[in-house]
């Protein structure tokens, strides 16, 4: 490997080559964001000029920003747009300039990456390049001179890029950023629907939602899911908008997007948003039983703020001291978390069929529990005592489904099943099953919750 400098190919283009107009305009972006307060692994941010796109940058790093001083080393990885690359390709520079001074490369994981096939060190794609580059800036403001390793990421499978993050992951001190823009030269209107799709598919964790001209990042994209999955990460919008938001007419435009990508088993809403849920959800079934019947309504003053719009799976319980009046949900993504608590309090004040409608003379009695699930992941077990073994009591909701039969316990039912096997069990009965069925076709899902309510729920 060469000890160079690679030179800001695009400064004074997507961004001032001046480091004090440069400095400026980067805060400028970062005091203008608002994002939700999170605390993201990974972040999916636009890479157009500044002036364009900075703005929907800033939102993810005004999140990182947070964890300067832990945040040591940044996994960058974007797509070619100059030069044509199979695979990926790695600078052989030690350094990247920036106007602020010089970020040094992580020279461990760039030597460890470039000994894997399909991966080439190659200078010559990054001539002129800027997907990379318009975030160091970001980066060197965010978080100070930390090591980066940039990644230009070509038509590469998944399992390649998801391999390369799983190589490279860390834990907290390592931070993985992908640069992609959303659709390019669409009408205003086109555009807004079709970056609404793929925000709803990266949300879901579905990389077939990313396809074609929706991400030009998509390859790098593709992979960052894939690791979502398998390590249990939720998604986040945290500002989606295009070019005809930010600067520029609106008949020919550039979608950008902001994403978070947090640890569901830490994730959590902050106090207000799930004070505001829980209020939604009483509301819903207070209209509901003094309305037998009729329609339910949820006044908003303003635009839904991204956190309620992400598509989340959530399981409303209903109470009456110790003893269950009512329980439905959801057990994968499949619209907004705010209209899937209004549809699971509905379903299970009034549509649970193991109770009759909640009455009105019952309103003062319930108490309201909101369990948001993370994406069920396959436990992959030959015997019932393996899977006993595999779970994790007080953590683990489980799923489990065979012979057309399913079933789901929360977390939350380990305070009254202590023992994994008899929890096991008590679902099998649950789904129908007898205690002791096992099949080849036997099949179980581990997740998480995020909790909240007026008591416990079981």
């Amino acid at each position: 490997m060469e000890n160079s400098l690679q030179p800001a190919s695009v400064a004074g283009t997507f961004y001032p080559a001046d480091p004090t107009e440069l400095a400026a305009g980067v805060d400028a972006s970062l005091a203008r964001a608002a994002p939700p307060p999170l605390a993201p692994k990974a972040v999916i941010a636009p890479h157009a000029g500044h002036i364009y796109s900075g703005d929907v940058a800033a939102s993810a790093y005004r999140l990182l920003a947070q964890r300067k001083g832990e945040i040591k080393r940044v996994i960058l990885l974007g797509p070619n747009h100059r030069k044509p690359v199979r695979g990926m390709a790695l600078s052989p520079a030690d350094a990247w300039e920036t106007p602020f001074g010089p970020l040094p490369v992580a020279k461990e994981a760039r030597d460890l990456l470039a000994r894997q096939p399909g991966v080439a060190v190659d200078p010559s794609p990054f001539v002129n390049e800027h997907s990379l580059e318009v975030h160091l800036p970001f980066i060197h403001r965010t978080l100070g001179e930390v090591e980066i390793l940039p990644v230009l990421v070509g038509q590469t499978p998944k399992e390649a890029v998801s391999g390369a993050l799983d190589m490279l992951w860390g834990g907290p001190e390592t931070a993985i950023i992908v640069s992609s823009d959303l659709s390019h030269y669409h009408d205003y209107a086109t555009c807004q629907t079709k970056d609404e799709e793929t925000t709803v598919a990266i949300e879901r964790l579905q990389a077939q939602g990313c396809d074609g001209d929706r991400a030009c990042g998509r390859f790098s994209i593709h992979g960052l899911l894939d690791q979502a999955q398998r390590r249990d990460l939720r998604v986040t919008a945290i500002d989606v908008r295009n070019s005809g938001d930010t600067r520029g007419p609106r008949d020919r435009v550039v979608g950008y997007g902001s994403f978070a990508f947090e640890y569901a088993h830490s994730a959590q809403l902050d106090a207000g948003t799930r004070d505001l849920l829980m209020r939604i959800a009483k509301e819903v079934v207070k209209q509901g039983a003094n309305n037998p019947g009729g329609g339910v309504t949820v006044k908003f003053q303003g635009p839904i703020p991204r956190v309620l719009r992400a598509q989340r799976a959530t399981f409303v319980t209903l109470k009456i001291g110790d003893r269950l009046r009512g329980c439905r949900g959801s057990l994968a993504p499949h619209k907004s978390l705010i209209n899937d608590v209004v549809e699971n309090a509905r379903k299970s004040a009034f549509d649970d069929p193991r109770f009759p409608p909640l009455t009105p003379a019952e309103l003062d009695q319930i108490n309201f529990h909101i369990s948001i699930l993370s994406t069920p992941r396959r436990i992959r077990v030959e015997t019932e005592a393996e899977l006993a073994r595999a779970l994790r009591p007080d953590i683990d909701g489980l799923i489990i489904r065979d012979a057309g039969k399913q079933a789901i316990f929360l977390p939350s039912v380990w305070e009254s099943i202590h023992d994994p096997l008899s929890f096991i069990r008590h679902l099998k009965h649950k789904a129908g099953l007898p205690a002791d069925h096992w099949s080849p076709s036997f099949e179980a899902f581990r997740y998480v919750t995020e909790s909240f309510g007026d008591t416990a729920a079981h």
